[in-house]
């Protein structure tokens, strides 16, 4: 994966499910990526992003990715279970990057009848679903100085008033209409990708 970048591949057919799992079985296998990735969730956790909603259920797909400077990773959401983008905001001051992405996944579905296997097979039929990609990369030097205690968090402030899009704070149950959550969420999105576009432009200069 290029840094700062969404896969294209991500997702490009059903064996992408399965290589979800690869990932998080070399994850635990390679003393490195784990120590990696627990200091880059001590980040979000240490920024309290895990206090804004459903930030706490995404699901590791890619990563960690390690460059020189950075590292990143790419976390998914069912569609209707989107993080509230607030908490991405949470990382912006720190010079970390945030992308969402609404995208499709392709998965078995589960197998209930006969006719829920490919014909003329013993697999599953692949559904389709949507989901939410949020890419988050972060600086090392960000990770360390969290990791030794080296960086003074009260003093920082983050100012959430100027987001224009307030995310809907209510409970929402995998048997609502998912199509009208899935459009509020759509405009709820590109509305805040324009806000973390502004305000990482505004950073660079």
């Amino acid at each position: 994966m290029t840094m700062g970048t969404f896969d294209k591949e991500l997702f490009k057919d059903h064996s992408d499910y399965w290589q979800i799992a690869a990932n998080i079985k070399n994850i635990y296998m390679s003393d490195g990526s784990l120590v990696t990735l627990m200091d880059f969730e001590r980040v979000l956790d240490a920024l309290d992003v895990y206090a804004f909603k459903n930030w706490d259920i995404g699901e590791l797909v890619q990563g960690p990715t390690i460059s020189k400077y950075k590292v990143a990773c790419i976390f998914m959401w069912p569609e209707y279970l989107m993080p509230d983008p607030r908490g991405g905001r949470r990382l912006l001051p720190f010079d970390c990057e945030v992308k969402f992405k609404r995208t499709n996944m392709k998965i078995p579905m589960k197998i209930e009848d006969p006719e829920d296997y490919q014909p003329g097979t013993k697999k599953a039929r692949i559904v389709e679903k949507k989901v939410w990609l949020v890419e988050i990369t972060m600086p090392k030097t960000l990770m360390s100085d969290i990791r030794t205690g080296s960086i003074d968090l009260e003093q920082d402030e983050v100012d959430l008033s100027e987001l224009d899009a307030e995310y809907e704070d209510k409970d929402q149950d995998q048997d609502a209409d998912q199509n009208q959550q899935a459009k509020e969420a759509g405009q709820q999105a590109t509305d805040v990708t324009q806000d973390v576009v502004q305000d990482q432009q505004g950073m660079a200069i």
